[in-house]
């Protein structure tokens, strides 16, 4: 897979890491955000995640895969007492939210530009109040099932860097990665559905922008789920 990839330093759950070439203020402004606020994991994890940030923030928050930033920086300007920690391997959308930061370095958010499993083994245990996996790749074919973001090993993961009650909120307009996420959350003993009725998991997250993808989706007839899991 190396070979075939060779951009890709790990058998990541991603696809691609480049689209079109970047101009060259996305470029300066993707260098500047990654220069003030990629988290370094060559560096000691501090003892109380909320170290991480120079503003004082009550609990810390995970976006993996988060596109061009849309909910990301709207979760950011809604939760001021809040950290965040945006996951995105995908350079042109780590350089759409970089431009859309117009040269701010917002003090509670913090980046990282690569495979999100190397960032959660570097987090301490049980320091996140949240995780969102928004829109994932769904990998459609059933032989590429193995590389979704959801999995045992990864729902590991999660629960190890959770606290109890954060937590665990899943989007996605592909109802195969749906049941399969249900099916993976409802076997693992650490996370609980908290959907109340039918509507539920068909009702946008509260203060939910919307994106561009779910946009498209919804025009071409896909209906978007929204499911929440508790940290038990």
């Amino acid at each position: 897979m190396a070979e075939e990839h060779p951009e890709r330093s790990t058998e990541a759950f991603f696809g691609r890491r480049r689209g079109k070439r970047l101009r060259p203020q996305q470029s300066e402004a993707l260098t500047q955000a990654l220069t003030n606020l990629k988290i370094d994991l060559t560096s000691t994890p501090p003892d109380h995640l909320e170290e991480l940030f120079p503003a004082r923030v009550k609990d810390v928050r995970l976006e993996i895969g988060f596109g061009g930033g849309e909910h990301l920086l709207n979760e950011v300007s809604r939760h001021p007492d809040t950290g965040f920690i945006g996951v995105e391997p995908f350079v042109n959308g780590m350089a759409k939210l970089a431009s859309a930061l117009e040269g701010q370095t917002p003090q509670t958010l913090r980046l990282y530009d690569d495979d999100a499993t190397q960032l959660l083994d570097w987090l301490p245990e049980a320091s996140l109040s949240g995780i969102d996996l928004l829109y994932p790749d769904p990998w459609p074919k059933k032989k590429h099932w193995k590389r979704r973001f959801v999995s045992a090993v990864n729902l590991d993961r999660f629960a190890r860097v959770m606290k109890s009650g954060a937590r665990f909120r899943f989007a996605s307009d592909i109802d195969t990665y749906v049941n399969w996420t249900l099916q993976h959350c409802r076997r693992h003993d650490a996370f609980e559905w908290q959907a109340q009725s039918a509507d539920d998991w068909h009702t946008p997250y509260e203060g939910w922008p919307g994106t561009r993808y779910e946009a498209k989706a919804i025009r071409e007839g896909r209906t978007p789920a929204y499911l929440t899991f508790i940290r038990i």
